[in-house]
């Protein structure tokens, strides 16, 4: 089989290699790879700013959806021909995490054939291609789990979203499912313009209004937002814990920006806000989340769809921040 391999990190030092085709054991499952998206954890495993202790070289990109062509001795969840997705932790089935839950470091789905244990998959919507499946098991996910567990996102709450990246356009389209008013930022008059053509109620633009969060309590009337969905990091968390209400709630998410100032402890106490780090969900969430989308038949925005000979461009147009929503590799010739 043909596969995306990293020798040694830096997106100059991806290799298109050919490794023997899987055979799948007991309780196993052998994926024909159709699509793989991109997220910024993709590029910072293939920088080595992940993981530098990583053991090379690694298949990168934990998202893909494919077709079940082989199965092992004891499997019943799937069957041959069955359209899934891979989970992004492998052994979290359900229930809260633990650390038993989140180790395991399988190589990723940059690949034409992939070996994943029958519970580490999901069944996608029906009305999904294999590209739009593939941007549900990490970005979709914790877009849902910022709404669902965050937040517990209601009809009239306000959510805020960061950017136009997939975790934001997932959370901008399930607030909007879920009722909620949304409010965004963004570098780019026209992404914003483009958030609104999918529900976005208001948007700012950070580099002419670099004080978003007094925007976000003007367009709530000094109240602030119930939710912020935090994928800025560092850079940005100061400002998310002042543009949420008292009692309301910070799901954080990103690594995306570096900050030297001090977390304000101050304003986490006194305005009771609930800090609450996100890292994916579990296959349940997983399976709940396609029930949500199926219901409401919503449609992931992929932006660009890049050949497989042509991964490391859409791994810089990742690194370049251009992109709105999804960036796809189609992984069948």
């Amino acid at each position: 089989m043909k596969a995306w391999q990293i020798p040694a990190f830096g997106i100059e030092n991806l290799r298109f290699v050919d490794l023997p085709d899987p055979a799948p054991q007991r309780s196993e499952v052998l994926v024909r790879v159709h699509a793989v998206s991109w997220n910024y954890r993709d590029l910072l495993v293939v920088t080595g700013k992940y993981n530098p202790k990583m053991h090379l070289p690694r298949i990168p990109c934990s998202d893909g959806a494919g077709e079940v062509v082989a199965i092992g001795e004891d499997v019943t969840r799937v069957k041959i021909g069955d359209r899934v997705a891979g989970i992004f932790m492998q052994n979290w089935i359900d229930g809260a995490p633990d650390a038993e839950k989140s180790r395991g470091a399988l190589d990723g789905m940059l690949a034409e054939l992939v070996l994943l244990r029958e519970d580490g998959l999901v069944h996608f919507p029906h009305h999904f291609s294999y590209e739009q499946a593939a941007t549900l098991p990490c970005a979709a996910v914790t877009a849902w789990n910022a709404l669902t567990r965050a937040g517990k996102t209601k009809p009239g709450d306000t959510v805020v979203i960061l950017g136009t990246g997939g975790v934001s356009i997932f959370a901008l389209q399930f607030a909007q499912m879920l009722g909620a008013r949304v409010l965004g930022t963004s570098s780019s008059d026209a992404k914003l313009e483009r958030a609104k053509s999918l529900g976005l109620d208001a948007g700012v633009n950070y580099r002419q209004h670099p004080e978003w969060d007094k925007w976000v309590l003007e367009q709530t009337g000094g109240r602030g937002a119930d939710l912020i969905v935090e994928v800025g990091g560092a850079g940005t968390l100061a400002q998310s814990l002042r543009a949420v209400r008292v009692g309301g709630a910070v799901a954080q998410i990103g690594v995306l920006s570096e900050s030297h100032q001090s977390l304000p402890i101050g304003l986490l106490l006194h305005r009771q806000i609930r800090l609450c780090g996100i890292y994916v969900g579990s296959r349940s969430d997983f399976e709940m989340m396609n029930r949500a989308i199926t219901q409401q038949k919503l449609e992931p925005q992929v932006d660009e769809v890049f050949s497989f000979a042509n991964a490391p461009v859409a791994l810089q147009c990742m690194q370049s921040g251009s992109h709105f929503g999804k960036l796809v590799t189609s992984v069948m010739h």
